[in-house]
């Protein structure tokens, strides 16, 4: 029998800094919840809004794998390796911190607000080189199905990463069932819905709320609404 911990959305860590409206699954900066310090691998789930020409500042990073998936808008990078990109919505980017990086990261646009989830996973290996690395995903791929984002492996659909940790994202119609199969024996998934109603082997999610589900080898999805859309993020439980 699968282990599962529902986190309502109205349940996560909340700061709103005017310029920034951010809402946390996990302990993070001011907010602090001792049974929900990370899950397994996955250490930081960030639901970010940032006020138009507003962001983040030069700050530093180290041993972390960060993850950007923007939502809405268009949101400008720049780090100390030299990159300077835009990434948008249906776009993903990877940066792992290793032995030391600063980026920041600010609202390109001067008349729209910026939405993106930031993801911080916990990696395998320390101390590495660091690296940055942004694609462009094709949303078609996910129609009623699972799209993989993200894997361990460089050859593999999607960004990589210094863990044993898969992403996919499924935007699905109304009624369509689907499942998922655990890549790897002992790691869990963490289940986040970014848009409409989802059950989720027997538990019911609304947009925003989160499910941890380990001790299982597979779970079964079924979208309750129409372009229900999820994000599943299967990391490694032991860290």
């Amino acid at each position: 029998m699968a282990n599962t911990i529902l986190h309502k959305a109205d349940s996560r860590g909340h700061a709103n800094h005017g310029w920034l409206n951010s809402f946390h699954s996990f302990s993070f900066a001011n907010y602090y919840d001792p049974e929900r310090m990370h899950f397994g691998a996955l250490r930081v789930l960030n639901d970010d809004t940032v006020d138009a020409a507003m962001g983040f500042g030069k700050h530093p990073h180290e041993n972390m794998e960060i993850v950007s998936i923007p939502l809405e808008g268009d949101l400008e990078h720049k780090d100390s390796m030299g990159n300077t990109t835009i990434i948008k919505n249906g776009d993903i980017q990877v940066m792992s911190a290793g032995t030391g990086i600063y980026h920041s990261e600010y609202n390109k646009n001067k008349d729209e607000k910026v939405k993106f989830l930031q993801i911080w996973l916990i990696p395998n290996r320390l101390d590495v080189k660091p690296r940055y690395d942004q694609i462009s995903l094709n949303p078609a791929d996910r129609h009623n199905k699972l799209q993989q984002i993200l894997s361990p492996n460089p050859d593999d659909a999607g960004v990589w990463v210094y863990q044993d940790a898969w992403f996919h994202l499924g935007k699905f119609d109304k009624d369509v069932r689907t499942e998922y199969a655990i890549k790897k024996s002992c790691n869990g998934v963490y289940a986040f819905v970014l848009n409409g109603d989802f059950t989720i082997d027997g538990t019911a999610l609304s947009t925003r709320d989160g499910l941890a589900i380990w001790d299982t080898d597979n779970i079964k999805l079924t979208a309750h609404s129409e372009n229900a859309e999820i994000l599943l993020m299967e990391v490694p439980m032991e860290v």
